[in-house]
């Protein structure tokens, strides 16, 4: 279930693989969302296994768009038409309710500043590196009082598969130096990883870099949309405050 498990002080932040789930064929088995057409009651079975694995109520998830919007979680919001907030990045200073970001070959960012009590989780494929989002995660914790803060970046599309156009490739490039990158074949592609990891480092964030070895195009115990297609599942980053 946890492709990797940490507490630091009152916070504990996790990232998940596909174990010890419930789901069946290409979503087998610890599917974190219904996105891509697995069954949203076994989805549901899913977040409880991982809620109890965690010891909390339940999970705070977001609608998640591609975007650079920044949402604060005063209460637990489930999965569910209208009870989840649209937005690519959630904060809380609120005991006891575990952010999640789903991905699938984006990057999981997961922060916190353990002293000042203060989480967020965030979501940053190509077009929310670009647009923004990981600026705005982490000027909205420093907006409620963050003053170090700390960064766990997890498992992503390396840019050893991601393949891209070469004007995609140079576009991304300019707008965040660094992530244009090499496949493994010698064809363009984009090292997103990397652009988070240099955004929050500029930013004066302190980075652990987990999934920096790790491409889920390639690892099969991680879900992959480049892999599977659209029959893809989530796996998840999670942090909370105790």
């Amino acid at each position: 279930m946890f492709w990797h498990r940490e507490s630091s002080g009152r916070v504990e932040v996790a990232f998940t693989d596909r174990s010890d789930g419930h789901s069946k064929g290409p979503f087998s088995s610890l599917n974190l969302s219904s996105a891509s057409g697995d069954d949203p009651a076994v989805v549901v079975r899913n977040h409880s296994a991982l809620a109890e694995a965690l010891s909390v109520d339940g999970l705070h998830s977001m609608a998640q768009v591609h975007g650079a919007d920044v949402a604060y979680a005063d209460l637990m919001r489930v999965d569910g038409p209208g009870t989840v907030p649209v937005c690519d990045a959630v904060i809380t200073d609120q005991i006891g309710i575990p952010l999640l970001v789903r991905v699938a070959d984006c990057v999981p960012v997961l922060l916190a500043d353990v002293d000042a009590l203060l989480v967020g989780a965030a979501h940053a494929g190509r077009v929310g590196l670009v647009g923004g989002v990981v600026p705005a995660v982490v000027d909205a914790l420093r907006d409620r009082g963050a003053t170090s803060l700390r960064a766990w970046v997890g498992p992503r599309a390396g840019g050893c598969c991601y393949e891209v156009p070469e004007l995609m490739a140079d576009e991304v490039d300019r707008a965040v130096p660094g992530t244009r990158s090499t496949t493994t074949w010698g064809t363009p592609s984009l090292d997103v990883g990397a652009g988070v990891v240099k955004q929050l480092a500029d930013l004066g964030v302190d980075v652990s870099d987990l999934g920096a070895d790790t491409c889920t195009i390639e690892d099969e115990q991680l879900f992959s949309y480049r892999r599977q297609g659209t029959a893809s599942g989530r796996f998840g980053g999670v942090v909370v405050l105790r």
